[in-house]
C-alpha cells in the first residue's frame, strides 16, 4: 500500500482557464462533489497530499490546514500520483490500485495516475513545484486504462447530470432518513425516494421538487422559497437560497452559500456566487464570487443548431456539442440586461455592462462590454473583492492579494492583444 495519494496538476490545466486561475483543477465541481473529493472516496484510508502550481500553493495550504502541499516528506517512500482532472468513479481504485509495482497509467498522451517508489520517487520529489508532464514519469512501465477525465470546461457541464446521479448513489444511504429538514404544508416532493434533504433545510409552501428523472440532493441550511421548482438530477449546496419562482432544471449543481433565481439549466455554479434574479443561464459554469445582474441572459444554442466553437488559449476549439453556454471566472460580475452569445468566455474579475452582445471572449480584469473595453484597475478590483467577501464573513487575506496580483500579471498579454491598457 502506498504511503500517500498525491493529487496533481498537469501541463494541460490551462485548458480549464479562466476557472482555474484561483484554484487547482481538482477543486472544480462536477456533480455533487469536486474532482478531488471523488478521488478521496476511492482511497478512504490513505492520507492525501496536494500538488498545484507554485503561485497557488499558499492559498491551497490556507484552505486545507493539515494537508501537505507541494511537498513529500522524507518518510514518504511510495506515492500514488493521480491527475486532478480525472472523474474518479466507484471502480477507480480497482483500475488504479494503491498497491503493486511502480506503474504509469495513461490514456494516450494523458497521465491518469502513477504509482512510484524508491529512486523514481526521489526524482519526482524535486519536481513538486512544477506542473507535471508525461516526461516526468519516463522510465516507468506504462499501461493504458479507460478512465474519464476533464479536458475542457464544457466536459464538466456535459458530464454533470450523470455525475450527480453517481455521486448521489455513493453519498446517500437509502436505509437512513432521507428527509431531515422541514417540509412545509403545500410543498410537493415527487419520487421522494430519490430526494435527500439535509438538516435545517426549509422547503416552503408551493415549492416542487421533482426527482422522477433523477435524484435531488439538498445540503444543510438551504432555503427553497415558495413556488420554486427543482428538477432532478440536481444538487443544491449548504447555506444556499433558492429564490421565489426559481426554475432549476435538470443537470444543475449549485454550490455552497449561493443565491439562485430565474431559469437555470444544466449549469454549475461554484460557491459564494449569486444569480438570484430573472434571466436564463444554460449549459454554463460560473466560478466563485460571481454576481449576475437582473435579466442577464446567455445563449447556449446556435441558431443553425451547429457545433459550438469556444476560444481556449487564443485557439478556437470545436466542442463537438450543440449546447455550450457561458464560462465565467471568479469575482466577475454583470450589470442588468447583459447578454452573452453561445460559447462565451469571461475571465476573472471582469465587470461586464452595456447594450448588445459583448465579444465572445472577455479577458480577465476587463471593464465594459460591446461599446468599449478597458482594463479593470487591479487595486479597485481587489477592494471590491474584499467588500464582497467581508459580507460573507470571509477574510481577504494577504495570500489572496498575492494571488490576485499574480493572476493580473499572468493575464496581461491577453489584454494587450485586444488593445487594452495594463
Amino acid at each position: 500500500m502506498v504511503d500517500t495519494i498525491c493529487v496533481i496538476e498537469g501541463m494541460y490545466y490551462s485548458r480549464l482557464l479562466p476557472l482555474v486561475y484561483f484554484r487547482p483543477v481538482y477543486e472544480l465541481r462536477c456533480g455533487i462533489l469536486k474532482l478531488r473529493e471523488k478521488i478521496q472516496l476511492n482511497y478512504p484510508d490513505i492520507p492525501i497530499t496536494l500538488h498545484c502550481r507554485a503561485y497557488l500553493a499558499d492559498s491551497v495550504r490556507e484552505k486545507n490546514p493539515g494537508l501537505k502541499v507541494n511537498e513529500l516528506g522524507e518518510d514518504i517512500n511510495s506515492v500514488l500520483f493521480i491527475n486532478g482532472r480525472v472523474l474518479a468513479g466507484e471502480d477507480f481504485a480497482d483500475k488504479v490500485p494503491a498497491d503493486g509495482p511502480d506503474m504509469l497509467y495513461v490514456d494516450g498522451e494523458t497521465i491518469i495516475a502513477a504509482r512510484v517508489s524508491g529512486s523514481n520517487l526521489t526524482v519526482l520529489k524535486r519536481a513538486m513545484n512544477d506542473v507535471f508532464s508525461l516526461s516526468d514519469f519516463a522510465g516507468l512501465l506504462k499501461t493504458e486504462v479507460n478512465i474519464k477525465y476533464i479536458n475542457f470546461t464544457w466536459d464538466l457541464i456535459s458530464n454533470n447530470p450523470s455525475q450527480i446521479v453517481s455521486d448521489f448513489e455513493r453519498l446517500v444511504n437509502r436505509k437512513e432518513k432521507m428527509i431531515r429538514g422541514e417540509i412545509y404544508d403545500g410543498a410537493h416532493l415527487i419520487d421522494k425516494k430519490n430526494i435527500f434533504i439535509d438538516e435545517k433545510t426549509k422547503i416552503k409552501p408551493g415549492a416542487v421538487l421533482d426527482a422522477e428523472s433523477g435524484p435531488i440532493y439538498i445540503g444543510k441550511n438551504v432555503k427553497v422559497f415558495s413556488n420554486a421548482v427543482i428538477e432532478g438530477p440536481c444538487f443544491i449546496g449548504d447555506n444556499t437560497t433558492v429564490k421565489i419562482g426559481a426554475k432549476i432544471y435538470e443537470g444543475s449543481s449549485i454550490g455552497e452559500v449561493c443565491k439562485v433565481g430565474g431559469e437555470v439549466e444544466e449549469s454549475i455554479i461554484h460557491s459564494y456566487s449569486n444569480k438570484q434574479h430573472d434571466g436564463f443561464l444554460g449549459h454554463s459554469y460560473l466560478g466563485s464570487w460571481v454576481n449576475i445582474g437582473a435579466d442577464t441572459n446567455n445563449s447556449d444554442l446556435k441558431n443553425n443548431y451547429g457545433s459550438v466553437k469556444v476560444l481556449v488559449n487564443d485557439e478556437r476549439i470545436d466542442s463537438g456539442l450543440m449546447f455550450v453556454g457561458l464560462t465565467m471566472g471568479d469575482h466577475s460580475k454583470t450589470s442588468i440586461n447583459t447578454m452573452f452569445n453561445t460559447g462565451s468566455v469571461v475571465g476573472v474579475s471582469a465587470n461586464v455592462f452595456g447594450s448588445g452582445f459583448p465579444s465572445k471572449y472577455l479577458p480577465s480584469f476587463s471593464w465594459g462590454g460591446s461599446d468599449a473595453l478597458t482594463t479593470y484597475d487591479l487595486e479597485r478590483s481587489m477592494d471590491v473583492a474584499k467588500r464582497v467577501m467581508n459580507r460573507r464573513n470571509i477574510k481577504f487575506t494577504d495570500t489572496d492579494e498575492r494571488v490576485f496580483r499574480k493572476v493580473f500579471d499572468l493575464t496581461k498579454e491577453e489584454r494587450r492583444k485586444r488593445g487594452m491598457p495594463n
